[in-house]
């Protein structure tokens, strides 16, 4: 998973990134809210890790401005400050959790966990292979440029995978996103996902035995 971490001390910021790759991780680190903004021009993060006190913006100026460019990537602050407002502040602006400094690497990773677990999100197009993208905002799924039709279920189904790629997709989330929370068994949904793997015409949804489904992110194009 790719993370932003903007964190303007350079001990902390250390810490955090190396303990992030170790378990597995791509992180890039920034001490200052305007180099961090930046980077959003050529990078497609998977979470953001933000303090408020850095220089130049701010965490939640930058949150604001990156929700205000229609990026709603998750989010969890980590902050010395525990006045009720700074907080309110974060969450009115659609942080997915808050860490109070100082705290434990390991707490932070537990965090990350339970938002991959809960969480899926938007971006306004993606590239799913060589060949195939998805438009979310016309909810379009595009082979080669052209047009492929989908039932109403299996374009959920692929929206779903595709605002997750690279992270396996438990049924869980399929019952809530694809079937709108209608309990359906478990053979119901690998019997739809097959069914779009059979429309498809590259093999792009990956089976993830006993958990889900899932669909890698393009290495290269």
């Amino acid at each position: 998973m790719k993370i932003l971490l903007l964190e303007d001390d350079n001990l902390l910021n250390k810490a955090i990134t190396t303990y992030l790759c170790t378990s597995g991780h791509t992180v890039k680190s920034f001490r200052d809210g305007q180099e961090a903004l930046i980077s959003f021009d050529k990078v497609v993060y998977d979470l953001l890790i933000l303090d408020i006190n850095v220089p130049n913006i701010d965490g939640l100026e930058l949150l604001e401005i990156v929700h205000k460019k229609k990026i709603q990537t998750p989010s969890i602050f980590i902050s010395a400050l525990i006045d009720i407002e700074d907080i309110s502040q974060a969450f009115e602006l659609g942080c997915h959790d808050y860490l109070k400094k100082p705290f434990h690497l390991k707490e932070l990773t537990i965090r990350i966990d339970k938002i991959l677990k809960t969480t899926y999100i938007p971006s306004t197009h993606l590239r799913l292979s060589k060949n195939y993208s998805l438009d979310l905002d016309s909810s379009t799924l595009r082979f080669n440029g052209e047009v492929q039709i989908l039932s109403s279920r299996q374009m959920k189904i692929i929206t779903l995978l595709a605002n997750n790629r690279s992270r396996v997709v438990e049924y869980e989330l399929f019952m809530e996103y694809a079937w709108d929370n209608i309990d359906v068994e478990i053979p119901t949904i690998r019997a739809e996902v097959n069914r779009l793997k059979k429309t498809l015409k590259e093999k792009v949804i990956i089976n993830v035995r006993n958990m889900g489904y899932m669909i890698k992110r393009p290495t290269s194009l």
